[in-house]
Order: structure tokens, then sequence, then C-alpha cells
């Protein structure tokens, strides 16, 4: 079966549309992590019984997930315990850098990224997941080639990569080559309504789908896993979606 991961012309088209769309409309908040990112269709989050999700309902520290901008493509959501009031400039793998731009809601608190593995693509899956927020204290080998210790942090305990979220997922220590890639939120502050408007960063997505298709068509239960989210995005908790998290 030949995979559907790449854009296509016709969708890349309606990509740059969009692109377009979104800059026009929100120039202060989203111009900045256009740079090495995408758009993509706009998507509301909405809770487990399918209504329109409001951000003071998150929990804070706990972990979230939701499959943006593919139906197959988890990721992270998660209201941290403080505020990030600061852009962040990033790096990726080959040198192109890129500007996340913090966190959102009335409190600036959540933040969302990408749930797979910037290393090897380790991610959450029905039977599993290797990698996790974990609001608790942590050892982990830092860049430095230290011990360190840390709460708040995105730990992928297949190979030992370690992020933080409240710095745009960098790279606290392990083989990860770069940051999780941000998913961008938009927040209506007169609904408290969440919406996934694009990507940041160095996706995973082509080499995920490449290598894990025919496992995603099974646990999805679709042939087209590369389809795009459209309309809305159900919010759940990682644990009701995974058998069994491993916390190293």
């Amino acid at each position: 079966m030949t995979t559907k991961a790449s854009v296509g012309r016709r969708q890349f088209v309606k990509l740059c549309a969009s692109t377009a769309a979104a800059v026009a409309a929100y120039p202060e908040s989203l111009v900045g992590a256009v740079k090495h990112g995408e758009f993509y269709e706009k998507v509301q989050l909405h809770d487990q019984d399918d209504n329109p999700l409001r951000a003071n309902m998150l929990k804070p520290d706990k972990n979230y997930l939701f499959f943006y901008p593919f139906i197959s493509t988890p990721c992270f959501l998660i209201r941290l315990n403080k505020p990030v009031h600061r852009a962040v400039n990033l790096v990726t793998r080959d040198g192109s850098s890129y500007d996340w731009p913090g966190g959102v809601g009335r409190d600036q608190k959540i933040v969302s990224f990408s749930a797979i593995c910037a290393h090897k693509m380790s991610h959450p899956s029905v039977r599993v997941s290797f990698i996790n927020y974990r609001p608790e204290e942590v050892q982990f080998a830092g860049n430095d080639s230290r011990f360190h210790r840390r709460s708040n942090v995105i730990y992928c305990c297949s190979e030992g990569s370690v992020y933080d979220p409240a710095d745009g997922a960098r790279v606290l220590g392990g083989p990860a080559p770069h940051p999780l890639a941000a998913i961008l939120l938009e927040h209506d502050p007169n609904t408290d309504a969440l919406s996934a408007v694009g990507v940041a960063g160095q996706s995973m997505f082509d080499p995920y789908f490449k290598t894990f298709q025919h496992r995603l068509e099974l646990e999805f239960r679709t042939e087209n896993v590369t389809e795009t989210a459209r309309g809305s995005a159900r919010v759940i908790d990682l644990e009701s979606f995974c058998s069994r998290q491993i916390l190293c």
C-alpha cells in the first residue's frame, strides 16, 4: 500500500491559503511560529463528551492527549503549574530556527506538543506509552553528562530523552536531536475555548507514517491514517487511551 504521508499539491495549496489567513488574523501571536512551521485546518478541542473544551477545565499537571494535525498523530496537552509568558527561539536538527510562542489561556499555562519522540518516534499507543509528562521529580542524564533531578518534564523512557515543556520542549537530556514539534494553539478569551491551528518546529510525521502505518491502520480502524483532522479533536486522559504507561 502506498503511504499518503507526504503533503500533495492540492493539500499544499490549501495549507498556503490557510497560513495566509491565519497570519492576517493573528499577526502578533502566530507569525513568529510560521517560520519553519505549517498551519493546518483549525480544529477546536472538545472534551470527552464531545462538547467544546474550556481551558479552565484542564487540571494542572495532568497528561491529556488529542490527535492533530492528522487523525493518528498524538499530541500532549498540558496545563502547567506556572505561566509561560515569553516566546522561545529554538533550533531544529538541520539548524533552522523557529519561535515557540509560549503558553496560552487566561493564565498562559497551557502548552501542547507532538507526543512523537524526536529520537526513535516512541509515542502513546493503545497498549503502552513510553513517553509521558512527569509532574513529579525524576532523575535523568542531562546534556552536560551529569545527573539531574527535575519535575514537570516530558520523559521518553524508551531511550532516555527528556524535554522541557515550559521551554518549548527543548531537549534537556538523552539522544533526541531536536525539540518535540510544538502544536500551535489559539485561545478564545470570550468562550475560553481552545483550538489547534498548526505545527512549529521539526515534526516526525513522514517517518512516523512510514514506520507505523500498518499498525496505525489496525489501531485506528482505517486505511487513511494520514487523513487531516477536521472540525474538532477530542481531548482524553492519557491513562484512558493507553493500557500501560512506562515510568522510569
